[in-house]
């Protein structure tokens, strides 16, 4: 029978998050994070189909400052994801295993998450007003 006194391992309360366990977390969050804004992506273009009322109304929650919250973390979880995607195939390939390597493939993933969502965002606001 297990002591009581004993933790659990890996305790939560003694776990150092590293960067590697921190970037797997968020990897599956974007995911899921992806899946919710597809269902909104999808809504927005099913609601064309509905015709101008519904078009509208969906156009709207889009445009609000909620839904443009949703469409930068969309966009950043799609940036992330991608680039972590890209990360885990060099991985298949047996490249990046050292632990510098690591970090370094986690910041630079994380910096072209950062850049390329400001990037489309910037553009995506100078064309589209």
């Amino acid at each position: 029978m297990a002591s009581p006194e004993r933790p659990l391992s890996p305790h939560l309360q003694v776990y150092k998050p590293q960067l590697t366990s921190v970037l797997s977390i968020l990897h599956r969050v974007t995911g899921v994070a992806l899946t919710a804004g597809t269902l909104l992506l999808t809504w927005w273009l099913v609601s064309a189909a509905y015709g101008p009322d519904a078009f509208a109304t969906a156009q709207g929650f889009v445009g609000s400052l909620i839904g443009q919250l949703i469409l930068w973390g969309f966009t950043f979880a799609l940036f992330y994801h991608l680039g972590n995607g890209v990360r885990h195939l060099a991985w298949d390939f047996g490249w990046g295993f050292e632990l510098s390597q690591l970090r370094t493939s986690g910041i630079i993933m994380v910096a072209f998450a950062a850049g390329a969502t400001l990037v489309t965002l910037i553009a995506a606001y100078a064309v589209g007003g």
